[in-house]
Formats: structure tokens, C-alpha cells, sequence
């Protein structure tokens, strides 16, 4: 049996997160062929392997919820506005997180995200001198709470006063 450390892992997921968020900000799409693989090794490595960060089926639900997460609120904001509000890669992008380290880090992923993506949001918006109604890449915000949410999962329950889960 080949025996593979934990920290290799770590190692290629955040640099498969980081080209994810570098190609996002140049192209404002996270390709399927990146994103689907890695769901499916996350599923893969939990489900077949001792090698996961998380169990089968913490990784299943994570995977689920992490699409269904965005594909709901985006379904209802294309029927009333006729247009996406997030991209779909997003959605797999946060589904692939939640193969990977579990259903229960998904909360913790989407704060951080959304809290830095507001603020990075805006200043990427100034920054290239468009308005507050123009895209703005969400895929970077995700990837780097991915990358803190697996090398510091405790983290936001340190800083704060409530408890995600």
C-alpha cells in the first residue's frame, strides 16, 4: 500500500485552489474540467481511501449542499431578474470544497468568503473603475476560505462568540 501524508494532500489541494482562483480573475470562469475532477477526488479519497480529510458521507452531503447552496438562490434570482447572479462554476467550486473537507466546513467557507468577497468585491470593482452593478469574480473568495478552512479549521470558532455548528 502506497501511504500518502496528509500534508501532500494539502499541498496539491491549495495549489489546484489557487490556479482555480488565478484563472477565475483572468476569465471570470472556473472551468469543468478542474472542478469536476476535483469533486470526484474529494468523493474519492473519502469514500476509498484513508486519505480524506473527511468521511464518505460528510463528503456526499458536503458536495450536495455545497452546489445546492448557490444553485438555489442564483435558480430564484434568474427567474425574477432573467440572468445569473453567480456563476455555476462557483456552485461547483464550493461543492468540491465540501467533498473535500465535509459538509460541516461549508458555513464556516461561506462566511469567510462572503465577508472577503464583499470587501475584495468592492475594491476589485473600483480597482478596474466599473460600478457596484458589474461581475465581479466570487471564485478567488472561495478558494482562499477553502485554504483557511483546511489548514485552520477552528479558526473562526476561536474568533467568534457563536458556534457555526
Amino acid at each position: 500500500m502506497i501511504f500518502v501524508e496528509s500534508s501532500y494532500l494539502q499541498a496539491i489541494l491549495i495549489g489546484i485552489l489557487l490556479y482555480l482562483a488565478y484563472v477565475d480573475c483572468q476569465t471570470f470562469r472556473l472551468p469543468n474540467s478542474i472542478t469536476l475532477p476535483l469533486i470526484i477526488a474529494g468523493l474519492g479519497l473519502s469514500a476509498f481511501t484513508s486519505w480524506g480529510f473527511t468521511n464518505a458521507q460528510s463528503a456526499l452531503i458536503g458536495a450536495c449542499l455545497g452546489y445546492a447552496v448557490l444553485w438555489l438562490p442564483n435558480s430564484v434570482y434568474r427567474l425574477i431578474k432573467k440572468q445569473d447572479g453567480i456563476g455555476m462554476g462557483d456552485a461547483k467550486l464550493l461543492a468540491a470544497l465540501g467533498a473535500w473537507l465535509g459538509w460541516s466546513s461549508l458555513p464556516g467557507i461561506l462566511l469567510i468568503a462572503s465577508v472577503s468577497g464583499l470587501i475584495g468585491g468592492i475594491l476589485w470593482l473600483k480597482w478596474n473603475q466599473r460600478g457596484y452593478g458589474h461581475a465581479f469574480p466570487f471564485g478567488p473568495f472561495l478558494a482562499i476560505a477553502g485554504i483557511i478552512q483546511l489548514l485552520w479549521p477552528q479558526l473562526l470558532t476561536r474568533i467568534l462568540p457563536i458556534n457555526l455548528i
